[in-house]
């Protein structure tokens, strides 16, 4: 079952193995949120509550946040996504988790696709 409680407990868990510790991450992490990570985390608690509970407590856009990060690549969604698969399994149940990687699997397609496939846009990323 999803819980707030959960949530957090994900959430902190996740962005603990790409904070400095892991070089495969953090690099990218850190120039992206230089200085306080709470209220990234606050920001994200909020976004995993609206996806998996739909509360509708994020009010963001998270295509228009990721634009603007420098040194975003399409390559790093794999990374995210194998860590974030491996907090999952470590946390949750097998029913649970799936949910979870399953969603997460959606949001990060649908990230790239916004980010990278801009057929229209001059000087689009890819």
């Amino acid at each position: 079952m999803f819980s707030e409680d959960g949530i957090r407990q994900l959430v902190d868990a996740f962005y603990d193995k790409v904070r400095p510790r892991r070089r495969t991450c953090a690099d990218f992490f850190c120039g992206a949120i230089p200085g306080d990570w709470e209220p990234h985390l606050a920001r994200m608690y909020a976004f995993w509550s609206s996806v998996m509970l739909t509360t509708g407590r994020y009010k963001g856009n998270p295509v228009v946040k990721h634009l603007v990060i420098p040194g975003i690549q399409p390559h790093l969604f794999e990374r995210w996504l194998a860590l974030f698969n491996e907090t999952c399994g470590e946390l949750f149940d097998d029913g649970v988790s799936e949910e979870f990687r399953a969603k997460a699997a959606r949001i990060a397609e649908s990230l790239k696709l916004a980010l990278f496939y801009r057929p229209t846009a001059r000087g689009h990323r890819r």
